[in-house]
């Protein structure tokens, strides 16, 4: 999770939610998985940049900085960036147990929504396993807070990544109450600007003269900036009571067509003259459009008018538990007998106590 730089408006907000917390950010740990693919350079600069970002905001909060003032002195924070892999049991609690965080943000998954098509089983060793491998820790060890950060993939999932998120949204959700931990889950859409975003891609196509290449005409996506997801995100702890799934309005969905489009223009071309459009096609697992809530859930509004509170089905710790062993009984099989067995283990009956919300695919798209 990596906190990014925001105006003075929204670093207020963010200590604000830090305050009411109640709790040290000195305390609070990042769990950062790399992408695929990142040099070791890349992934050093990631981690010492989330570093940096957790220093800068734990400085403002312990000098009591005011508005207009930038303050990256923080020498005697105590900070310790350490490297594992949350399906290392042992590894998880060795940390756990070393430095007792107070509050954590679980950030840790494969969400490569194509590659994990194609080998499912990795996206429940590090997503289902890893989150409950690092959320039993942060019960054992006193953790107060919990954040799960989930997506909007995993509603309605088609693919295995967002079933996989909605698995782990099951999990922290089955544990809260047994222990002094708060578990609670936020869901999100796309994050400009974080790794895999479209921007830099059609910024690099263009660069090169194209083509800049969509999927589907027709396909939309729920957009928010980095420090927005921050922000809200550290709201939605200081409204947690425990076992929540918060979800963040993320406003329109966005027609990723026009926003290519957009950014052709933006830099002097024209679209389908000087620079080239090409659609692809949608790749294995991906959907026309993402929704932020199932027509199983209802809202429940906060003090904040963009952080609202799913109603889910609860489950017990022993029910998990079951889904779990059914996952460890796929866990070496072929790839379309794990897809069968995650997808079958998310399926959730409707609701009708509870008002559907408009989808992706019934609001208007945003004008870009």
């Amino acid at each position: 999770l990596s906190l990014g730089r925001a105006d003075m408006s929204e670093r207020s907000r963010d200590l604000a939610a830090l305050e009411a917390l109640g709790i040290p950010l000195a305390l609070i740990a990042v769990v950062y998985l790399h992408p695929l693919g990142e040099s070791v350079d890349d992934r050093r600069a990631d981690a010492v940049k989330t570093a940096r970002d957790l220093v800068s905001l734990a400085a403002e909060l312990s000098s009591g900085v005011k508005d207009g003032e930038d303050n990256l002195h923080c020498r005697e924070l105590d900070l310790v960036v350490l490297i594992g892999s949350v399906r290392d049991e042992q590894r998880v609690r060795y940390v756990f147990d070393r430095y007792r965080p107070a509050v954590v943000c679980h950030a840790a998954a494969h969400k490569h929504v194509p590659l994990m098509e194609d080998s499912p089983a990795e996206a429940i060793k590090n997503n289902v396993f890893g989150t409950y491998n690092t959320a039993k820790a942060a019960g054992d060890f006193g953790t107060s807070l919990f954040i799960l950060i989930s997506s909007d993939k995993a509603v309605n999932p088609t693919n295995v990544m967002g079933a996989s998120k909605r698995l782990c949204e099951m999990v922290v959700q089955s544990m809260n109450g047994h222990s002094g931990t708060n578990y609670i889950a936020v869901r999100f859409g796309n994050v400009l600007g974080s790794n895999g975003s479209v921007i830099p891609l059609f910024k690099k196509q263009i660069a090169e003269g194209g083509p800049v290449t969509v999927t589907d005409k027709r396909v939309t996506r729920f957009f928010m900036t980095i420090p927005e997801a921050v922000s809200l995100i550290l709201q939605a702890g200081a409204y947690a009571k425990g076992g929540e799934v918060f979800v963040l309005d993320m406003g329109q969905p966005v027609r990723i067509d026009d926003m290519a489009r957009k950014m052709i223009r933006l830099s002097g071309f024209e679209p389908d003259v000087d620079i080239k459009i090409v659609y692809t096609g949608l790749r294995p697992g991906e959907k026309l459009y993402e929704e932020l809530l199932l027509k199983s859930e209802g809202l429940q509004k906060t003090d904040n008018h963009l952080i609202y509170i799913g109603h889910q089905m609860m489950y017990t710790p022993e029910e998990i538990d079951e889904k779990l062993e059914k996952l460890r009984g796929v866990i070496y099989a072929e790839a379309p007998e794990v897809r069968e067995c995650v997808l079958s283990l998310i399926q959730e009956p409707a609701d009708k106590m509870y008002d559907e919300i408009p989808t992706g695919e019934e609001k208007e798209t945003a004008t870009v």
